[in-house]
């Protein structure tokens, strides 16, 4: 296939390199990182293996034009530029996956492409860019994958098989709104009390903040190893739960624990919005805290912990006001 990957940070570059070395025709779309892996390709180190592959490199979408399959690995934040970016990459016949975080991002894709063209792909994958074209990848690498608005059929399953060929474990959903819910059950505590921690962020005092002076952001088994964190990701993990089943999506309980024990082998891991905030780089707020969020109000669910985690990220993010209370 004629794989385009539009977002080549940790997780575009990962997935892609793994299509690469499968024997996929991949073409990386790129900006800072161009001249380091036109020159030397793509690192991945891994405990699975360490391999390295030279996928073909492109500065513009018109340099690699119409392709077969599209991964957009963006940051949310820079969803306004797939008006641009897609056209040139996609034809009718073209599948575009989102491997982005959070809620909406199909609907941001299916305005800019057919919406029947849309699959979605959520990345169980713990992993950081380390340097240009250099990936550590530290535990996981599953991706669920459904079909936009739609039950998985006949291409969902060959897009799947693909990918479990290139050696990405690759499970197929027919309700990909229900999977999206099962990540934020993690993505909302980890990414966001990651943050949350740096401004002085009180376990034992929902919302409180205690000093306007910067600490160093807590790691994933930093936050597990303190009960008073736990207690408070469980109690996020909960209210997410909550909204999920307030909208018909059937999430159990078990998926807190399910998400507790995959964090514990992850190590001292920063997930994606801890690394972003360190790196001065806008958050993911709107697909990732506000508008789960927006969604579990007009459900009418009680949400007090995530309230209080997005008015605290959103202080921590100037380009966002604090949600209205």
């Amino acid at each position: 296939m004629k794989i385009a990957v539009v977002g080549c940070g940790a997780v575009g570059s990962f997935y892609g390199a793994k299509l690469c070395r499968d024997g996929h025709d991949v073409h990386f779309l790129l900006r800072s990182d161009y001249e380091a892996v036109r020159s030397k390709g793509v690192l991945i180190r891994s405990k699975q293996g360490e391999f390295s592959v030279r996928p073909k490199c492109a500065i513009t979408p018109h340099d690699i034009g119409p392709s077969d399959l599209v991964l957009v690995a963006l940051k949310t934040t820079a969803n306004a530029e797939l008006a641009t970016l897609l056209p040139p990459l996609t034809i009718k016949r073209t599948a575009v996956i989102t491997l982005q975080n959070g809620l909406g991002t199909e609907d941001q894709l299916g305005a800019v492409v057919a919406p029947e063209q849309v699959l979605g792909g959520l990345a169980f994958v713990c992993l950081n860019r380390v340097a240009p074209g250099v990936i550590h990848h530290l535990d996981h690498g599953t991706v669920v994958l459904g079909e936009h608005a739609r039950e998985a059929y006949s291409r969902t399953r060959e897009i799947a098989f693909i990918f479990n060929h290139a050696r990405i474990k690759t499970e197929v959903t027919n309700d990909l709104a229900r999977a999206r819910w099962e990540k934020l059950v993690w993505n909302i505590p980890f990414n966001g009390l990651g943050v949350a921690s740096a401004a002085g962020f009180d376990a034992t005092f929902v919302g409180r903040i205690e000093t306007e002076e910067r600490q160093p952001c807590l790691t994933t088994d930093r936050l597990l190893a303190d009960r008073g964190w736990t207690r408070l990701a469980r109690d996020l993990m909960a209210e997410i739960i909550a909204i999920a089943r307030a909208l018909g999506h059937r999430v159990e309980d078990s998926q807190a624990d399910v998400n507790i024990e995959r964090t514990m082998t992850m190590g001292a891991y920063k997930p994606s919005t801890v690394v972003d905030f360190e790196r001065g780089q806008p958050l993911e707020l709107q697909s990732m805290f506000l508008e789960p969020l927006r969604v579990g109000r007009e459900a009418g669910v009680w949400t007090p912990r995530l309230e209080a985690l997005c008015a605290v990220l959103s202080k921590l993010d100037p380009k966002l006001p604090a949600p209205a209370a």
